[in-house]
């Protein structure tokens, strides 16, 4: 099986090294902090084989070039990481497909916090590494992209198996979660998940990964094509109901 070792990087990053046994492959999901990723794999005896950047903001595709350096790895991402100057060997975008070892995987557009974000989907290990894109309880700030290509693209996160663990780039969970009390107040699923992230926390842990099922019960983002929040938010257009929440958000 895969394994995935998650770690904190910069102040409020996960880093997240994805290993393939079979192969002895290592892929890089993101490269928010080039040194912590070379020390975990080094503790792992892992050899970085590949780096995955999911958008070109620093914290994602900052560690590129130092780590390539360091390992000669291959660099796969969307073209807009080229925006920090240099471009991935290898560019994807939605419906390529790429490899460690014999796991596939697939890209999916998620554009919306940038044009060009994409999310890396392994349906064998029925796990998805997200970016900014998702977040448990939220969202990515909408930076380059428009509410309805933001709502498609979290429909698509949406259509996968509610199995799926979704690995998201940030800790922002307890924040997440005193905008989505705001937004969603007699959500009872919320008001449990707001008393085991507490806990969680309390104890040094982290809240991610998260799985799809969940935030489909619990995030109001992902919740913009519910009834009862287009009553409270959109009046009944979830395009329209994403857009106030997230405008909410940003000012909250």
């Amino acid at each position: 099986m895969l394994e995935v070792h998650q770690f904190p990087c910069l102040s409020d990053n996960y880093g997240y090294l994805l290993h393939d046994p079979a192969s002895g492959e290592t892929a890089c999901i993101d490269t928010p902090d080039a040194d912590a990723y070379l020390r975990e794999a080094g503790l792992h005896h892992w050899q970085i084989s590949h780096i995955w950047n999911t958008h070109w903001h620093p914290d994602h595709a900052g560690g590129n070039v130092a780590i390539k350096d360091a390992t000669h790895c291959q660099v796969i991402g969307p073209q807009e990481v080229e925006k920090l100057g240099t471009a991935p060997d290898r560019v994807v975008s939605h419906g390529a497909v790429v490899q460690l070892g014999d796991w596939q995987v697939q890209v999916i557009d998620v554009s919306g916090h940038t044009n060009g974000h994409i999310a890396y989907y392994i349906p064998a290990a029925e796990l998805a590494f997200v970016g900014d894109a998702v977040f448990a309880l939220g969202c990515g700030r909408m930076f380059e992209g428009q509410p309805d290509q933001f709502w498609a693209s979290l429909s698509r996160i949406k259509a996968l198996p509610p199995a799926t663990m979704l690995y998201c780039a940030h800790e922002y969970t307890e924040s997440n979660l005193r905008f989505a009390l705001h937004a969603d107040p007699d959500n009872a699923k919320l008001h449990d998940y707001a008393e085991h992230i507490r806990k969680v926390r309390a104890e040094g842990k982290p809240t991610v990964p998260t799985t799809l099922s969940r935030e489909l019960a619990t995030n109001p983002f992902l919740r913009a094509d519910d009834p009862a929040m287009q009553a409270r938010w959109g009046g009944g257009d979830a395009v329209a109901t994403f857009a106030a929440l997230r405008a909410a958000k940003d000012s909250f």
